[in-house]
């Protein structure tokens, strides 16, 4: 029921697609998606929504403000739920993995050095690009 009315508080009717992609991130243990993981995940579980309608969806989802975009170094535009909170991202060059973090240090020294600048800072996005833990051990 909390995610019908979240979609009709955004204005979105509740279709079934809508309903089942919106599960998908809130239950889902890949917080950072493609439209193609999404579409592996409807796949997986016998759904017949097309990759034409999780485009569709994920791109309705974003103009509602219910998903942040975001374009990471596979070119490919990557989807996680706007929870209303900033936060940074590690990003694995070797398996891909999206690693979320908050530093206020960082975020301090942000708006100093834009004022320092003369500059209003009005919004950032920070992408920190290596190697995981994971892939380090790999090596």
């Amino acid at each position: 029921m909390a995610n019908i009315d979240e979609l009709k508080n955004t204005g979105l009717k509740a279709t079934l697609p809508r309903l089942k992609i919106l599960e998908i991130f809130q239950t889902g243990s890949q917080r950072h998606m493609t439209a193609e993981d999404v579409f592996r995940v409807l796949l997986n579980e016998h759904s017949d929504i097309g990759l034409a309608t999780v485009y569709r969806v994920l791109t309705q989802f974003e103009q509602a403000g219910i998903l942040e975009r975001s374009h990471f170094e596979s070119g490919k535009a990557v989807y996680e739920l706007n929870e209303g909170t900033h936060h940074d991202h590690l990003i694995c060059t070797s398996c891909g993995k999206v690693e979320e973090f908050y530093d206020a240090e960082i975020e301090r020294r942000q708006q100093m050095i834009s004022k320092d600048k003369g500059w209003i800072l009005q919004d950032h996005a920070m992408s920190l690009y290596g190697l995981c833990g994971d892939c380090v051990n790999k090596r």
